[in-house]
């Protein structure tokens, strides 16, 4: 094996420097979208938030990244990862710098709404490490790109209380607000200096249409206008939780507005699948160019499981331990961080192991030990040892993350020409579980919750047996017009 193939963390020239320079691009992304979360009290405190209103600016958080996602991921494919990642960090420290300078809920509520499209950032790392790896590290790549990025968010939660109180002063928490955008608004710089879309020589692939994701087939056409509707349901959910039913920020004739321009919304997205899909109900795609659209059903509702569960079970574990083993918040809040800390190490492993024993295999696995990782949490009460409580969601975290690390090892495989595209709609299917598992939190006790997510694995890993193993290689046209084969294995 060369140099130039050697998978090596410790170098930063070539495809590593890129692959470093993405995770932190998206370690910011996540530092700036969950700033927030950790400084919540004081936050609540000098904005003289009730309970409610906070509850709502974290459902406010998440809602913009549902239809930002599939967005990011079209203008992704159609600009390239250069200039959208560096538009993202750049747009993001505006809302981030409204937030810090927000003086009532109004202000922070809509400061919160527009940060929710910083979320969205992940998608375009996805298709950038994608153009720089080969099939054989492409696992272990987007494993570790995931994982180390996503760790954003565990170390705002470790940082920004200190970094408040060595500002100190009731505006110490606007301070450290303000330093994550200004450290976004500075890495929009360095990023567009240093990356690339493409290593030399290499053709950026773009769809040909851009309007709507291509399908080669008609049952494929019907499978994508019904893996859109659980998108618009999610947003038609947020909705009612913000309307008079839920925390009444939303008023009865505002909510059933939203919900009508979501249905016309819905029906205008599926004209424009129509439009770029229509030939398919005419003429068959020459097999060389075809792809099974239900491997990107399939992965949508694996990322259901793992990332959403993820995002919703990192928000109420504090309170579960500090309820369920009489903990005070601090030492609830360190005992939960076991679970995200697992991110650095479990993301990248569920990569690696999906490179080296193919990518089904491993998703089966892992998906397995997700739904009994969720069935024994679903035990846990006083009862239990803490340290046993603590090792068992540990080892649920370890499946969840190598789980979603083992998803995009194979969502860049599908077509290359699409991986923006099938990226944001996997990811917006991430936040789309969290969306719901909250939404079941709220209903709930803790124990069914646990169960509901591992009903929901176990429902992953049933759909599981309809998708392949990528192998062999897929078909993309150049700018010139000329057919290039890249390997999948």
């Amino acid at each position: 094996m060369s140099a130039t193939d050697k998978f090596n963390l410790f170098s930063f020239s070539g495809k590593m420097k890129i692959l470093h320079m993405s995770w932190m691009a998206f370690f910011l992304t996540f530092y700036v979208w969950f700033n927030h979360a950790p400084l919540g009290g004081v936050i609540s405190e000098s904005l003289g938030l009730t309970v409610a209103q906070f509850k709502t600016l974290l459902i406010l958080n998440v809602a913009l990244t549902i239809p930002a996602r599939v967005i990011i991921g079209m203008l992704t494919d159609k600009y390239g990862p250069r200039i959208v990642y560096s538009s993202i960090l750049f747009l993001g420290s505006i809302p981030c710098f409204m937030f810090a300078l927000a003086q009532d809920f109004e202000q922070a509520a809509i400061a919160r709404f527009l940060l929710g499209f910083v979320g969205a950032g992940f998608v375009v790392g996805i298709r950038m490490v994608s153009e720089w790896f080969p099939a054989k590290q492409l696992g272990t790549a987007e494993g570790v790109y995931g994982g180390w990025g996503n760790f954003g968010s565990a170390a705002g939660a470790m940082s920004l209380p200190a970094i408040a109180l060595i500002f100190g002063g009731e505006d110490g928490w606007r301070y450290a607000i303000g330093m994550t955008g200004l450290l976004s608004l500075v890495f929009s710089f360095i990023w567009y200096a240093n990356v690339r879309d493409t290593p030399k020589g290499s053709t950026y692939f773009k769809p040909k249409n851009n309007s709507a994701m291509e399908v080669t087939s008609k049952g494929d056409f019907f499978l994508l206008l019904i893996m859109k509707i659980p998108m618009y349901a999610a947003l038609a959910l947020l909705t009612w939780k913000l309307s008079p039913n839920g925390v009444s920020m939303l008023s009865e004739v505002a909510a059933n507005g939203i919900y009508v321009g979501l249905a016309a919304l819905y029906i205008f997205d599926s004209s424009k699948v129509w439009k770029v899909n229509k030939h398919v109900f005419s003429e068959e795609v020459p097999e060389i160019h075809r792809y099974q659209f239900k491997q990107v059903a399939v992965l949508n509702i694996l990322y259901f499981a793992t990332f959403g569960s993820e995002l919703a079970v990192v928000s109420m574990l504090p309170l579960f331990f500090a309820e369920t083993f009489e903990l005070s918040m601090v030492q609830a809040g360190l005992v939960a961080s076991a679970y995200a800390f697992m991110n650095l190490m479990s993301r990248p492993g569920g990569g690696l192991i999906s490179d080296k024993f193919g990518r089904k295999k491993t998703l089966l696995i892992l998906t397995a030990g997700l739904a009994v990782g969720y069935a024994v949490m679903s035990l846990i009460d006083s009862s239990w040892p803490l340290v046993v409580a603590i090792i068992a969601a540990m080892a649920c975290s370890f499946f969840v993350q190598a789980g979603e690390g083992a998803v995009f090892a194979a969502v860049p495989l599908i077509k290359r020409r699409l991986t923006g595209q099938i990226a944001g709609m996997t990811g917006a299917y991430g936040n789309v579980g969290a969306v719901f598992y909250l939404t079941i939190l709220s209903m709930v006790e803790y124990q069914t919750f646990f169960m509901v997510i591992a009903a929901t694995a176990v429902l992953g890993f049933v759909t599981l047996f309809f998708m392949k193993e990528p192998k062999g290689e897929i078909a993309e046209v150049d700018e010139n017009g000329e057919v290039q084969m890249i390997s999948v294995h």
